[in-house]
């Protein structure tokens, strides 16, 4: 059987239109046999996967899977070839992702189900998720084939401060979510690994809309800078207070929690501005959550003892939910928010399942937006951080 030629791979990207990756792969599927290529991204919901149309071909553009009824939403949630028979041969459906970020599924048709055959086909996934990683950074299309609804300048504005929302590394794994997704406005999270160490930051903006995700920027962007230049978690967590309270002159704030992990070593050091406490998940089971006493959120002038720095020692196997105050509050439509009894219960119930820290994020999510009849009062974040133990 035809290999998959690498270098031939590369080189035609070097110089190829970005929107042009349907028929890239498309072109690369031959090579192995494959036919009825269609390369779906998943929606910024992850409710359904949208197919990115080969518009050279002029072909009609196939259908919307659903994530959670479709042999193409399995491939996505289990992050594992799926296969079924077909009279026209093996009908596949491969994961594809961005780095550790699962962005979406890729289908297609084989002869037969030989195994080098159906792997040169998982490996054409894992090469479409660097193709769109790299022609993302140039280009549009990408990012409107993942919207379903129209999303708002403020949601769009966090949506590009957001780092990939999964991380998978061999010590440590981290998957975040934004819900409403097309609607978001001050809710953010951020998170670097500068080994040993995973910083780690969650924030909530004072408001809603536009005025919020400004704010979000400021602090997000104040986090980075005083992140990348080395300083301390109590200094980034005190020149955050003072760059929003230099800005907005003590009319806005902004909770959130600062966190770092030595990946290994599993010791945790946080600081919290007036934020939910974290979760602590072990065997499936949320055992608690972690204490620390808390300043006044950032722009509010914090004492001059604060910062308080918690640590904390995870075991191996060890998850940290952090969560802002919308994934438990709220009204819409219900008499009242989800509750941190009930958002306990959901953490628990998918961490014993075994699923993969972006799943839990995702069913926990869904859960959140269906008490609230799709309709919420305040963003909700959840952000899962599981610690897998020393090399």
């Amino acid at each position: 059987m035809p290999e998959l030629n690498l270098t031939r791979i590369l080189r035609s990207n070097l110089v190829a239109q970005p929107d042009s990756v349907p028929a890239t792969i498309e072109s690369l599927g031959g090579d192995i046999g494959a036919s009825d290529v269609v390369v779906y991204l998943v929606d910024f919901g992850q409710e359904f996967l949208e197919p990115l149309g080969d518009y050279s071909a002029h072909n009609e553009l196939p259908k919307s899977e659903k994530v959670a009824s479709t042999m193409a939403g399995r491939a996505f949630l289990t992050q594992e070839v799926v296969t079924a028979q077909r009279p026209e041969g093996i009908r596949m459906w491969a994961p594809i992702c961005e780095g550790s970020d699962r962005t979406g599924v890729l289908a297609l048709t084989l002869p037969n189900d030989d195994a080098p055959r159906v792997s040169a086909g998982a490996d054409l996934g894992v090469i479409a998720g660097y193709l769109i990683a790299i022609n993302a950074r140039v280009s549009d299309v990408f990012n409107l084939h993942r919207r379903r609804q129209a999303m708002t300048l403020a949601a769009s504005m966090q949506w590009d401060l957001l780092p990939p929302i999964v991380f998978r590394s061999p010590l440590v794994t981290l998957a975040g979510l934004l819900e409403p997704a097309y609607e978001v406005g001050g809710d953010c999270f951020d998170y670097a690994i500068n080994w040993p160490v995973l910083d780690i930051a969650v924030m909530d903006s004072m408001g809603h809309g536009l005025n919020s995700a400004i704010l979000a920027g400021l602090a997000i962007g104040c986090y980075r800078h005083d992140r990348r230049h080395g300083r301390t978690m109590e200094a980034m967590h005190r020149e955050l207070d003072e760059t929003v309270k230099s800005r907005y002159e003590g009319a806005a704030f902004v909770t959130g929690q600062l966190a770092q992990l030595n990946v290994e070593t599993g010791r945790m050091r946080w600081t919290n501005a007036g934020h939910p406490l974290p979760l602590h998940i072990r065997g499936g089971q949320v055992i608690g959550d972690f204490a620390c006493r808390p300043t006044v959120p950032w722009g509010l002038g914090i004492r001059d003892d604060g910062p308080d720095v918690a640590e904390e020692s995870l075991e191996p196997g060890d998850g940290v939910l952090f969560y802002t105050d919308g994934a438990i509050e709220g009204r819409a439509g219900t008499g009242g928010g989800l509750g941190l009894d009930r958002l306990v219960d959901l953490v628990g119930q998918t961490a014993s399942d075994q699923l993969p820290a972006e799943e839990i994020v995702r069913q926990v999510g869904r859960a959140i937006l269906e008490h609230h009849k799709a309709r919420l009062d305040d963003d909700a974040t959840l952000l899962l951080v599981q610690w897998k133990g020393p090399a």
